[in-house]
């Protein structure tokens, strides 16, 4: 069997920018009162989802992650984004690497907002 790599491209932390191959391990059990080997070819990697702002309406979720490299594109998404974490010191964000300070538009249009007299 060929060995394979995953090669990824890391977005944030202390090696953001770096690129790192993760490789396919085999796992053998040590047991060998079987009278044939097993192997097990697997890549050591941590299951992740995601979902849309829209789909995160209503929902709360112990982490999350917001990719601002570009601006939410409408009213309230920014809002929702970052209301849906149960603790703001589980909020994560890749933000512009051109930018001098982390920054986002925060879409508001004030003709969908209540007029209160």
């Amino acid at each position: 069997m060929s060995a394979c790599v995953i090669e990824i491209h890391l977005l944030g932390g202390d090696h953001a920018g770096s690129q790192i191959f993760i490789p396919r391990i085999t796992l053998t059990p040590s047991d060998t009162s079987i009278p044939f080997e097993l192997k097990c070819h697997q890549f050591p990697l941590c299951l992740a989802f995601s979902m849309t702002i829209n789909k995160s309406q209503g929902q709360s979720i112990k982490h999350v992650g917001l990719d601002l490299r570009s601006p939410v594109f409408t009213h309230g998404q920014f809002y929702v984004a970052i209301s849906r974490v149960t603790s703001v010191h589980h909020i994560k964000a890749i933000w512009q690497d051109t930018l001098d300070q982390p920054i986002t538009k925060n879409i508001v249009y004030p003709e969908v907002l209540l007029q209160v007299d």
